[in-house]
């Protein structure tokens, strides 16, 4: 094996007589293990270092006391100063309370510290956006998981940040932890499991709608799980096309419907309730006629492989369109989606063709919206960024196992930070007017300078490099467990 550090061949090292499931197995059980041993390895992968100079000792009293006071009494007098007199207006907080951790529920506070690391090496590579996790507890005295507790945080800290991107929050605090910081805060607060994943998923809709000459007015879809992510897919969905009418969402406890007393009479799940209304008005439940004749299935909910059925998926139209998106697993292994006649499938996983991640979004997003200081980021921002992303994986070339760009397309997130500030100019919510190529320069030489960092510190032995003997005896593990 080469270079292993890309854990691009690992599948060389399996077994030859591995069938597919056991493959799929392997590769999910290698990832965590490896997770573990290179988190213990480096410690974690987030550091903080400093982008000013230090020339020499009297530098400091530049950079803190006495002549620091001067920058804290300027912005004493205009609190936009801050933006300006400090890394404010590149700094995002990861905010959770790992109520709701992938595909693992509640992890406790410190257990979302993994995944929000993860997000600030995502934002700051992709994006060339700083970040810092924060991983909050939001219980009462009882043990209770209070929104409110998350609300009266964020509106205490935002004062130190650009932008806040909430995280593994479980519904239905979710709701109304970002309908409320949304107004009550004066700079962006994005949900990345809901506006983020909506954005993704559209984005992969758009184009594999185009491959397989549908239209969005004319399709029948299915939503299998209604949290946060999915609730909030179907209203982007609908807004850009979808007739709520030809949409049915399940829940854990069924399907959503206009008879659905249970959801009505809890204020909590008004998100829910507003779909109820709007879609499935024939109240259907059975799985049977729910997926008879549907285009497209979105499924966001219990990691499988067994959570959706393949003879679901063979009462399905023909050249469906299936994204199975939970973490780690999905709900379906894509070749047995496709056994059961699926044309496209989508997963959230980057080992498996068409991975339709939050990654290609969120930092290109949250970039936009910090390089024109927007005070919010709209559900029309959201939209425009889902039909860049389709229109650059477009001009790439999309096939049925393409329908997505990749991580590793930098010119990406420059150009979707770009039409992101022009729509938020747009929609009157941005401070500041930049044109269209001044943000795109701008993201496109902070990203490829971040990038040239990493480099320099792996190069230099500053970024030590991971012992390949280690990820040999990993994926041996892994094949004696499997088998």
């Amino acid at each position: 094996m080469e270079k292993t550090l890309t854990l691009d061949n690992i599948e060389k090292l399996f077994p030859a007589d591995f069938t597919e499931e056991q493959k799929a197995k392997a590769k999910t059980l290698f990832y965590k293990k490896m997770a573990i041993a290179a988190h213990t390895y480096y410690g974690g992968k987030m550091q903080t270092l400093p982008k000013a100079p230090i020339y020499g000792f009297n530098w400091f009293n530049v950079w803190y006391t006495p002549g620091v006071s001067a920058v804290s009494t300027t912005i004493r007098e205009d609190n936009d100063q801050s933006f300006y007199l400090s890394n404010r207006s590149n700094l995002v907080a990861v905010v959770s309370d790992s109520t709701r951790v992938l595909g693992d529920g509640d992890c406790t506070p410190p257990g979302g510290l993994g995944v929000m690391e993860g997000k600030a090496m995502l934002m700051k590579y992709l994006g060339g956006v700083d970040s810092v996790p924060l991983c909050i507890d939001s219980r009462d005295e009882n043990g209770v998981h209070q929104a409110d507790k998350i609300i009266d945080f964020v509106k205490m800290v935002q004062h130190s940040f650009g932008a806040i991107n909430l995280e593994d929050i479980s519904q239905p605090n979710c709701y109304r932890v970002l309908d409320t910081l949304r107004e009550a805060c004066d700079i962006p607060v994005w949900h990345d499991d809901a506006q983020g994943t909506a954005c993704v998923t559209l984005a992969g809709l758009l184009n594999a709608l185009k491959i397989v000459n549908k239209k969005m007015q004319d399709i029948k879809v299915v939503l299998y799980g209604a949290g946060a992510a999915n609730t909030t897919i179907a209203r982007l969905m609908i807004t850009d096309g979808v007739k709520p009418e030809n949409m049915i969402i399940y829940d854990t406890k069924g399907t959503l419907h206009k008879n659905r007393a249970d959801i009505e009479s809890d204020p909590r799940f008004y998100r829910k309730w507003e779909l109820c209304q709007s879609t499935n008005p024939d109240c259907v439940e059975d799985p049977s006629i729910a997926f008879q004749s549907a285009d497209v299935l979105v499924a966001l909910s219990k990691p499988g492989p067994d959570t959706i059925k393949p003879e679901w998926i063979s009462l399905m139209n023909e050249k469906a369109i299936v994204f199975a998106c939970a973490n780690p697993v999905p709900e379906i292994y894509p070749y047995k989606a496709k056994e059961a006649g699926a044309y496209i499938v989508a997963t959230g996983r980057g080992d498996f063709p068409n991975q339709v991640n939050n990654s290609v979004c969120f930092p290109a997003i949250l970039k936009g919206t910090l390089l024109v200081s927007a005070s919010k980021i709209t559900d029309s921002m959201a939209i425009c960024a889902a039909h860049s992303i389709a229109d650059y994986a477009e001009r790439q070339g999309i096939s049925a196992d393409h329908i997505m760009p990749t991580m590793m397309d930098s010119d990406l997130f420059p150009t979707v930070a770009a039409d992101v500030a022009m729509q938020a100019i747009k929609d009157g919510v941005a401070r500041k007017t930049r044109t269209w190529q001044e943000v795109r320069d701008i993201a496109a030489k902070d990203i490829a300078e971040t990038h040239q960092l990493v480099q320099y510190f792996q190069n230099e032995g500053f970024i030590r490099e991971f012992p390949e003997e280690e990820i040999r005896n990993i994926v041996r593990t892994v094949c004696d467990e499997v088998k």
